[in-house]
Protein backbone atom coordinates (compact mmCIF):
# COMPACT_ATOMS: atom_id res chain seq x y z
CA UNK A 1 0.00 0.00 0.00
CA UNK A 2 2.89 2.05 0.56
CA UNK A 3 3.79 2.05 -2.83
CA UNK A 4 0.88 2.46 -4.17
CA UNK A 5 0.22 5.67 -2.24
CA UNK A 6 3.54 6.63 -3.40
CA UNK A 7 1.65 6.60 -7.25
CA UNK A 8 -0.75 8.53 -6.00
CA UNK A 9 1.30 11.16 -4.45
CA UNK A 10 3.26 11.26 -8.44
CA UNK A 11 -0.23 11.79 -10.11
CA UNK A 12 -1.06 14.72 -7.45
CA UNK A 13 2.48 16.26 -8.06
CA UNK A 14 1.76 15.80 -12.13
CA UNK A 15 -1.47 17.46 -12.24
CA UNK A 16 -1.00 20.43 -9.94
CA UNK A 17 2.31 21.22 -11.68
CA UNK A 18 0.33 21.42 -14.90
CA UNK A 19 -1.47 24.83 -15.61
CA UNK A 20 -3.22 23.49 -18.34
CA UNK A 21 -4.81 20.91 -16.45
CA UNK A 22 -5.82 22.96 -13.57
CA UNK A 23 -7.63 25.13 -15.89
CA UNK A 24 -9.71 22.18 -17.24
CA UNK A 25 -10.12 20.50 -14.42
CA UNK A 26 -11.35 23.44 -12.02
CA UNK A 27 -11.78 26.10 -13.35
CA UNK A 28 -13.82 25.45 -16.40
CA UNK A 29 -16.66 23.60 -14.54
CA UNK A 30 -16.90 27.00 -12.45
CA UNK A 31 -17.35 28.87 -15.79
CA UNK A 32 -19.40 26.31 -17.60
CA UNK A 33 -21.55 26.11 -14.83
CA UNK A 34 -22.44 29.87 -14.44
CA UNK A 35 -22.15 30.01 -17.97
CA UNK A 36 -24.49 27.50 -18.72
CA UNK A 37 -27.13 28.30 -15.85
CA UNK A 38 -27.79 31.87 -16.58
CA UNK A 39 -27.62 31.58 -20.53
CA UNK A 40 -28.87 28.15 -21.54
CA UNK A 41 -32.55 28.69 -20.95
CA UNK A 42 -35.91 28.27 -22.98
CA UNK A 43 -37.95 31.26 -21.16
CA UNK A 44 -38.31 34.35 -23.29
CA UNK A 45 -37.98 37.61 -21.87
CA UNK A 46 -38.02 41.26 -22.35
CA UNK A 47 -41.18 40.85 -25.28
CA UNK A 48 -42.75 43.72 -26.74
CA UNK A 49 -46.27 44.34 -26.89
CA UNK A 50 -48.25 46.58 -29.13
CA UNK A 51 -51.84 46.83 -28.25
CA UNK A 52 -54.55 47.48 -30.79
CA UNK A 53 -57.91 48.05 -28.62
CA UNK A 54 -60.87 50.15 -31.31
CA UNK A 55 -63.01 50.63 -28.04
CA UNK A 56 -61.49 50.27 -24.97
CA UNK A 57 -63.24 49.22 -22.10
CA UNK A 58 -62.91 48.41 -18.32
CA UNK A 59 -62.54 44.41 -19.36
CA UNK A 60 -59.65 45.05 -22.08
CA UNK A 61 -57.65 47.37 -20.06
CA UNK A 62 -57.64 44.73 -16.74
CA UNK A 63 -56.39 42.34 -19.73
CA UNK A 64 -53.58 44.94 -20.81
CA UNK A 65 -52.49 45.54 -17.27
CA UNK A 66 -52.29 41.75 -16.77
CA UNK A 67 -50.01 40.95 -19.87
CA UNK A 68 -47.83 44.08 -18.67
CA UNK A 69 -47.66 42.97 -15.31
CA UNK A 70 -46.31 39.92 -15.90
CA UNK A 71 -42.56 39.80 -15.84
CA UNK A 72 -41.98 38.49 -19.68
CA UNK A 73 -43.99 40.99 -21.53
CA UNK A 74 -43.51 45.03 -21.47
CA UNK A 75 -47.08 46.81 -22.96
CA UNK A 76 -45.29 49.52 -25.42
CA UNK A 77 -47.95 51.21 -26.51
CA UNK A 78 -51.32 51.20 -28.74
CA UNK A 79 -51.67 51.45 -32.72
CA UNK A 80 -54.46 52.56 -34.82
CA UNK A 81 -54.32 49.94 -37.46
CA UNK A 82 -53.53 46.74 -38.12
CA UNK A 83 -51.47 48.65 -41.33
CA UNK A 84 -49.46 49.94 -38.92
CA UNK A 85 -48.17 45.72 -37.65
CA UNK A 86 -45.96 45.01 -40.45
CA UNK A 87 -43.82 48.31 -40.28
CA UNK A 88 -43.36 47.62 -36.60
CA UNK A 89 -42.61 44.13 -36.73
CA UNK A 90 -40.01 44.92 -39.31
CA UNK A 91 -38.15 47.78 -37.22
CA UNK A 92 -37.91 45.09 -34.91
CA UNK A 93 -39.87 47.57 -32.30
CA UNK A 94 -42.53 44.82 -31.49
CA UNK A 95 -42.79 41.38 -31.01
CA UNK A 96 -46.62 40.58 -30.35
CA UNK A 97 -49.69 42.84 -31.19
CA UNK A 98 -52.89 42.14 -29.76
CA UNK A 99 -55.86 42.79 -31.34
CA UNK A 100 -59.20 43.52 -29.54
CA UNK A 101 -62.30 43.08 -31.55
CA UNK A 102 -64.86 45.70 -31.31
CA UNK A 103 -67.21 46.19 -28.43
CA UNK A 104 -65.17 43.44 -26.49
CA UNK A 105 -66.63 44.17 -22.94
CA UNK A 106 -70.27 43.31 -24.12
CA UNK A 107 -68.75 40.31 -26.30
CA UNK A 108 -68.07 38.73 -22.64
CA UNK A 109 -71.48 38.15 -22.25
CA UNK A 110 -72.76 34.20 -22.15
CA UNK A 111 -73.45 34.60 -26.20
CA UNK A 112 -71.71 37.32 -26.64
CA UNK A 113 -68.88 37.17 -29.16
CA UNK A 114 -65.35 38.60 -27.41
CA UNK A 115 -62.45 37.97 -29.91
CA UNK A 116 -58.34 38.60 -29.38
CA UNK A 117 -56.26 38.24 -32.11
CA UNK A 118 -52.34 38.17 -31.36
CA UNK A 119 -50.18 38.96 -34.42
CA UNK A 120 -46.80 37.20 -33.94
CA UNK A 121 -43.14 38.02 -35.18
CA UNK A 122 -42.58 34.18 -36.39
CA UNK A 123 -39.18 34.29 -38.18
CA UNK A 124 -38.23 32.05 -35.20
CA UNK A 125 -41.04 29.97 -34.95
CA UNK A 126 -40.01 28.37 -31.49
CA UNK A 127 -39.89 32.04 -30.17
CA UNK A 128 -42.98 32.53 -31.29
CA UNK A 129 -44.63 29.38 -30.50
CA UNK A 130 -43.35 30.06 -26.79
CA UNK A 131 -44.83 33.94 -27.05
CA UNK A 132 -48.33 32.66 -27.88
CA UNK A 133 -48.26 29.70 -25.26
CA UNK A 134 -47.76 32.34 -22.90
CA UNK A 135 -49.99 35.03 -23.75
CA UNK A 136 -53.02 32.33 -23.88
CA UNK A 137 -52.28 30.84 -20.42
CA UNK A 138 -51.95 35.30 -19.28
CA UNK A 139 -55.63 36.02 -21.16
CA UNK A 140 -56.91 32.62 -20.05
CA UNK A 141 -57.05 33.20 -15.96
CA UNK A 142 -57.84 37.32 -17.85
CA UNK A 143 -61.08 36.07 -18.82
CA UNK A 144 -61.85 33.92 -16.38
CA UNK A 145 -61.41 35.49 -13.77
CA UNK A 146 -64.18 38.28 -15.00
CA UNK A 147 -66.35 36.04 -17.05
CA UNK A 148 -69.84 35.36 -15.57
CA UNK A 149 -72.08 31.83 -16.39
CA UNK A 150 -75.68 31.88 -16.89
CA UNK A 151 -76.18 32.06 -13.29
CA UNK A 152 -74.16 35.16 -12.82
CA UNK A 153 -71.25 32.97 -10.86
CA UNK A 154 -67.69 34.11 -11.63
CA UNK A 155 -66.22 31.44 -12.60
CA UNK A 156 -61.88 31.31 -11.86
CA UNK A 157 -59.55 28.74 -12.65
CA UNK A 158 -56.23 27.85 -10.77
CA UNK A 159 -53.06 26.38 -12.21
CA UNK A 160 -50.45 25.08 -9.60
CA UNK A 161 -47.02 24.07 -10.85
CA UNK A 162 -45.19 21.63 -8.89
CA UNK A 163 -41.56 21.63 -7.50
CA UNK A 164 -40.83 24.82 -9.93
CA UNK A 165 -44.30 26.93 -9.45
CA UNK A 166 -41.47 29.91 -10.86
CA UNK A 167 -40.92 27.73 -13.99
CA UNK A 168 -37.19 28.14 -13.61
CA UNK A 169 -34.75 26.57 -16.57
CA UNK A 170 -32.30 25.98 -14.20
CA UNK A 171 -34.04 23.98 -12.48
CA UNK A 172 -34.33 21.71 -15.39
CA UNK A 173 -30.60 22.76 -16.89
CA UNK A 174 -28.59 22.53 -13.58
CA UNK A 175 -28.83 18.72 -13.40
CA UNK A 176 -28.44 18.21 -16.56
CA UNK A 177 -25.03 20.31 -16.64
CA UNK A 178 -23.76 18.63 -13.80
CA UNK A 179 -24.16 14.88 -15.87
CA UNK A 180 -22.15 16.88 -18.69
CA UNK A 181 -19.64 18.47 -16.97
CA UNK A 182 -18.52 15.33 -14.51
CA UNK A 183 -18.60 12.94 -17.59
CA UNK A 184 -16.61 14.98 -19.81
CA UNK A 185 -13.97 15.90 -17.31
CA UNK A 186 -13.50 12.53 -15.59
CA UNK A 187 -13.46 10.64 -18.47
CA UNK A 188 -11.10 13.25 -21.30
CA UNK A 189 -8.35 13.64 -18.54
CA UNK A 190 -8.09 9.86 -17.56
CA UNK A 191 -8.02 8.81 -20.95
CA UNK A 192 -5.92 11.40 -22.03
CA UNK A 193 -3.50 11.03 -18.92
CA UNK A 194 -3.11 7.42 -19.42
CA UNK A 195 -2.25 7.55 -23.48
CA UNK A 196 0.23 10.38 -22.29
CA UNK A 197 2.03 7.95 -20.73
CA UNK A 198 2.02 5.05 -23.69
CA UNK A 199 2.69 8.06 -25.68
CA UNK A 200 6.15 8.86 -24.22
CA UNK A 201 6.68 5.01 -23.30
CA UNK A 202 6.55 4.99 -19.48
CA UNK A 203 3.30 3.27 -18.95
CA UNK A 204 5.13 -0.33 -20.25
CA UNK A 205 7.59 0.57 -17.73
CA UNK A 206 5.26 1.25 -15.13
CA UNK A 207 3.46 -2.17 -16.27
CA UNK A 208 6.37 -4.26 -16.01
CA UNK A 209 7.28 -2.95 -12.71
CA UNK A 210 7.06 -4.89 -9.28
CA UNK A 211 3.85 -2.72 -8.73
CA UNK A 212 0.79 -5.06 -10.12
CA UNK A 213 -0.47 -3.43 -12.76
CA UNK A 214 -4.19 -2.86 -11.56
CA UNK A 215 -3.03 -1.00 -8.56
CA UNK A 216 -0.55 1.86 -10.89
CA UNK A 217 -4.37 2.47 -13.17
CA UNK A 218 -6.01 2.95 -9.68
CA UNK A 219 -3.63 5.08 -8.56
CA UNK A 220 -3.94 7.24 -11.67
CA UNK A 221 -7.42 7.30 -11.54
CA UNK A 222 -7.69 8.35 -7.49
CA UNK A 223 -6.53 12.04 -8.26
CA UNK A 224 -8.79 12.64 -10.69
CA UNK A 225 -11.59 10.88 -8.67
CA UNK A 226 -10.49 13.49 -6.04
CA UNK A 227 -10.38 16.31 -8.07
CA UNK A 228 -13.82 15.70 -9.32
CA UNK A 229 -15.21 15.27 -5.61
CA UNK A 230 -14.13 18.70 -5.34
CA UNK A 231 -15.75 20.12 -8.51
CA UNK A 232 -18.68 17.96 -7.83
CA UNK A 233 -18.81 19.75 -4.47
CA UNK A 234 -18.21 23.48 -6.32
CA UNK A 235 -20.91 23.08 -8.91
CA UNK A 236 -23.48 22.41 -6.21
CA UNK A 237 -22.40 25.61 -4.04
CA UNK A 238 -22.66 27.79 -7.14
CA UNK A 239 -26.02 25.96 -8.18
CA UNK A 240 -27.92 26.56 -4.56
CA UNK A 241 -26.39 29.78 -4.13
CA UNK A 242 -25.84 31.45 -7.24
CA UNK A 243 -28.28 30.10 -9.56
CA UNK A 244 -30.99 29.51 -6.75
CA UNK A 245 -31.24 25.71 -7.59
CA UNK A 246 -33.28 23.60 -4.53
CA UNK A 247 -31.68 20.76 -2.37
CA UNK A 248 -34.89 19.23 -1.40
CA UNK A 249 -33.72 15.70 -1.12
CA UNK A 250 -31.30 13.71 0.30
CA UNK A 251 -27.59 15.22 0.42
CA UNK A 252 -26.46 11.59 1.15
CA UNK A 253 -28.04 10.15 -2.13
CA UNK A 254 -26.89 12.60 -4.07
CA UNK A 255 -23.62 12.47 -3.32
CA UNK A 256 -23.46 8.89 -3.65
CA UNK A 257 -25.17 9.02 -6.57
CA UNK A 258 -22.44 10.99 -7.60
CA UNK A 259 -19.42 9.28 -6.34
CA UNK A 260 -20.55 6.28 -8.58
CA UNK A 261 -21.21 8.62 -12.15
CA UNK A 262 -17.71 9.99 -11.46
CA UNK A 263 -16.17 6.22 -11.18
CA UNK A 264 -18.70 5.49 -14.44
CA UNK A 265 -16.34 8.18 -16.07
CA UNK A 266 -13.42 7.58 -14.88
CA UNK A 267 -13.80 4.03 -16.63
CA UNK A 268 -14.95 5.24 -19.42
CA UNK A 269 -12.09 7.23 -19.82
CA UNK A 270 -10.02 4.61 -18.91
CA UNK A 271 -11.54 2.19 -21.67
CA UNK A 272 -10.99 5.09 -24.45
CA UNK A 273 -7.46 5.17 -23.74
CA UNK A 274 -7.06 1.49 -24.17
CA UNK A 275 -8.48 1.93 -27.81
CA UNK A 276 -6.49 4.98 -28.98
CA UNK A 277 -2.40 5.80 -28.70
CA UNK A 278 -2.31 9.23 -29.31
CA UNK A 279 -3.35 12.49 -27.05
CA UNK A 280 -5.69 13.92 -29.85
CA UNK A 281 -7.33 11.12 -30.60
CA UNK A 282 -8.26 10.42 -26.94
CA UNK A 283 -9.38 13.77 -26.93
CA UNK A 284 -11.71 13.69 -29.84
CA UNK A 285 -12.94 10.39 -28.79
CA UNK A 286 -13.87 11.17 -25.20
CA UNK A 287 -15.91 14.61 -26.69
CA UNK A 288 -17.60 13.18 -30.12
CA UNK A 289 -18.67 9.84 -28.30
CA UNK A 290 -19.77 11.33 -24.96
CA UNK A 291 -21.23 15.01 -25.40
CA UNK A 292 -23.69 14.00 -28.17
CA UNK A 293 -24.99 10.94 -26.10
CA UNK A 294 -25.15 12.96 -23.04
CA UNK A 295 -26.95 16.06 -24.83
CA UNK A 296 -28.94 14.28 -27.26
CA UNK A 297 -30.17 11.40 -25.40
CA UNK A 298 -29.82 11.55 -21.44
CA UNK A 299 -33.12 13.50 -21.16
CA UNK A 300 -31.03 16.74 -20.41
CA UNK A 301 -32.64 19.22 -23.44
CA UNK A 302 -34.97 16.46 -25.28
CA UNK A 303 -37.72 14.50 -23.44
CA UNK A 304 -37.01 10.83 -24.18
CA UNK A 305 -40.60 10.40 -24.17
CA UNK A 306 -41.16 12.38 -27.38
CA UNK A 307 -37.61 10.45 -28.76
CA UNK A 308 -38.44 7.16 -31.32
CA UNK A 309 -38.44 3.94 -29.55
CA UNK A 310 -34.99 2.52 -30.95
CA UNK A 311 -33.16 6.25 -29.64
CA UNK A 312 -35.27 5.20 -26.31
CA UNK A 313 -34.05 1.93 -25.76
CA UNK A 314 -30.45 3.17 -26.97
CA UNK A 315 -30.86 6.16 -24.35
CA UNK A 316 -30.59 3.07 -21.54
CA UNK A 317 -26.77 3.15 -22.20
CA UNK A 318 -26.22 6.36 -21.60
CA UNK A 319 -25.19 7.03 -17.68
CA UNK A 320 -25.62 10.29 -17.64
CA UNK A 321 -29.79 9.41 -18.25
CA UNK A 322 -29.52 7.88 -15.41
CA UNK A 323 -27.68 10.27 -13.36
CA UNK A 324 -29.91 13.11 -14.36
CA UNK A 325 -32.94 11.73 -12.87
CA UNK A 326 -31.78 11.19 -9.80
CA UNK A 327 -30.18 14.69 -10.12
CA UNK A 328 -33.28 16.25 -10.73
CA UNK A 329 -35.31 13.86 -8.32
CA UNK A 330 -33.29 14.60 -5.41
CA UNK A 331 -32.83 17.95 -5.68
CA UNK A 332 -36.30 19.61 -7.19
CA UNK A 333 -38.21 17.19 -6.22
CA UNK A 334 -37.45 16.07 -2.58
CA UNK A 335 -38.06 12.77 -3.31
CA UNK A 336 -37.21 9.38 -0.74
CA UNK A 337 -34.26 7.08 -1.82
CA UNK A 338 -36.98 4.51 -2.45
CA UNK A 339 -37.74 6.30 -5.72
CA UNK A 340 -34.47 5.85 -7.29
CA UNK A 341 -33.30 3.07 -6.29
CA UNK A 342 -33.53 1.62 -9.76
CA UNK A 343 -31.69 4.59 -10.83
CA UNK A 344 -28.79 3.91 -8.41
CA UNK A 345 -28.94 0.02 -8.94
CA UNK A 346 -28.73 0.87 -12.87
CA UNK A 347 -25.73 3.39 -12.11
CA UNK A 348 -23.71 0.70 -9.78
CA UNK A 349 -23.97 -2.36 -12.15
CA UNK A 350 -22.54 0.03 -14.96
CA UNK A 351 -19.35 1.39 -12.87
CA UNK A 352 -18.54 -2.33 -12.20
CA UNK A 353 -19.10 -3.48 -15.69
CA UNK A 354 -16.77 -0.46 -17.25
CA UNK A 355 -14.01 -0.77 -14.27
CA UNK A 356 -13.83 -4.39 -15.51
CA UNK A 357 -14.08 -4.33 -19.45
CA UNK A 358 -11.51 -1.33 -19.04
CA UNK A 359 -8.85 -3.62 -16.89
CA UNK A 360 -8.91 -6.31 -18.93
CA UNK A 361 -8.89 -4.70 -21.99
CA UNK A 362 -5.70 -2.63 -21.03
CA UNK A 363 -3.91 -5.25 -19.80
CA UNK A 364 -4.46 -7.34 -23.14
CA UNK A 365 -3.25 -4.42 -24.81
CA UNK A 366 -0.16 -3.16 -22.87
Amino acid sequence: MKTFFAFVRKEFYHIFRDKRTILILIVMPVIQICLFGFALSVEIRNIDVAVIDPTPTEASRRIIERVNANEYFTVIGNLHSPSEIDPMMRSNKVDVVLLFSPDFENGLIPGGDAAIQFAVDASDPNTAATESMYLTQILRGAIAGGLSDTNGQMITSSVRMLFNPQMKSAYNFVPGVMGLLLILICALMTSVSIVREKETGTMEALLVSPVKPEYIIFAKMVPYFTVSCFNFATILLLSYFVLDVPLAGSMFWLSLASFIYIVIALSLGLFISTIVQRQATAMMASMMSLMLPVIMLSGMIFPIESMPAILQWISNIVPARWYISITRKLMVEGVEYIYILKEMVILTGMALLLIIVALKNLKNRL
